[in-house]
């Protein structure tokens, strides 16, 4: 979690990333870092993997309560479409981070619009925000949460493989959606790809890559 301390309010739309920003060995480094939570006050969260040999995310793992690190004003244009409508995001690791923050937002939306969340990660131990989203679909029947594992254990009973092959189970008849993707290149143009052969037009598919 993250204060702005010259402010009241950071405020940000769901979706966007900070970019933050520090000496290393007198050499500024800037990365960014798409925000994980709903607009609240002065502070945000992020999320983000440790690179071990890399310079800002053991800075990051390191801080304690009060260090302080520069960050940009909020920045891009990976939010929800208006007018809103039904929506799936499809997202592999930290890819989910956005969607967290949009998905923050959506119960407290006019009009409720059904939502399903498909995320592909290799692990049942590393399904991020796993708790939340599962605590969703229990308060909220219109939202689906559909984590899937590349590497199951033995223990795992849901759905495995890649998020791709679990698309046509996701959309089923339906070509009204709006699409949000978020993860690596590869699984981004792949899933574009596949819903461009579903049927869908490029408009209602709106996409961000991590690398």
């Amino acid at each position: 979690m993250f204060q702005v301390p010259e402010v009241d309010e950071f405020p940000f739309t769901p979706g966007q990333f900070v970019s933050l920003s520090r000496d290393f060995g007198g050499k500024k480094i800037t990365r960014a870092y798409s925000i994980a939570s709903a607009p609240r006050s002065n502070r945000f969260e992020i999320s983000l993997n440790l690179i071990h040999d890399g310079f800002f995310s053991p800075f990051l793992f390191q801080m304690s309560p009060g260090d302080a690190v520069e960050t940009s004003v909020p920045l891009g244009y990976f939010v929800l479409k208006q007018p809103r409508r039904e929506a799936m995001f499809v997202a592999t690791g930290t890819g989910i981070t956005p969607f967290r923050s949009m998905l923050e937002a959506l119960p407290h939306e006019e009009q409720v619009h059904p939502a399903t969340l498909l995320f592909g990660i290799r692990y049942q131990s590393t399904i991020l925000y796993r708790r939340e989203f599962e605590a969703m679909t229990e308060r909220y029947p219109h939202f689906r949460f559909w984590p899937t594992l590349s590497r199951p254990e033995p223990d795992w009973k849901g759905r495995t493989g890649h998020v791709q092959a679990h698309l046509l189970e996701a959309v089923g008849e339906r070509r009204d959606l709006d699409v949000y993707i978020c993860g690596l290149k590869l699984m981004v143009d792949d899933v574009r790809a596949k819903l461009k052969a579903l049927g869908f037009d490029r408009k209602q598919i709106v996409y961000e890559k991590y690398d």
